[in-house]
């Protein structure tokens, strides 16, 4: 199964023999997908905003009523954490086959 991943990719082995407008095209689907992954983007961190300021006010209001803020799954999540990055690859990673989302239901 082909994706317009792959004809670009194998559009970019051989440039001499692209023309001119060849050349145009493939610049412009890549400007496209570079505006579309840099949207999903800043939709992705606008919600870890509000994701990590709802964490933060909860963390706050049980703080501030006397409980403990870090437990020991957070301790325990935070060690996975370390551990992964010192491995050099973390579970955060994106494969590079993924599928695409559509981004006009955001």
């Amino acid at each position: 199964m082909s994706t317009d991943h792959d004809s670009i990719d194998a559009a970019l082995l051989d440039l001499s023999a692209k023309s001119n407008d060849e050349l145009r095209s493939l610049l412009d689907e890549l400007y496209a997908e570079e505006q579309r992954v840099s949207y999903r983007r800043r939709v992705l961190h606008g919600k870890i905003d509000i994701l990590r300021a709802e964490l933060v006010r909860r963390l706050k209001s049980s703080h501030d009523a006397g409980g403990d803020v870090i437990g020991g799954s957070d301790v325990e999540r935070l060690i996975d954490i370390l551990a992964n990055d010192l491995r050099g690859v973390s579970r955060f990673d994106v494969a590079i086959d993924e599928p695409e989302e559509d981004l006009t239901e955001d």
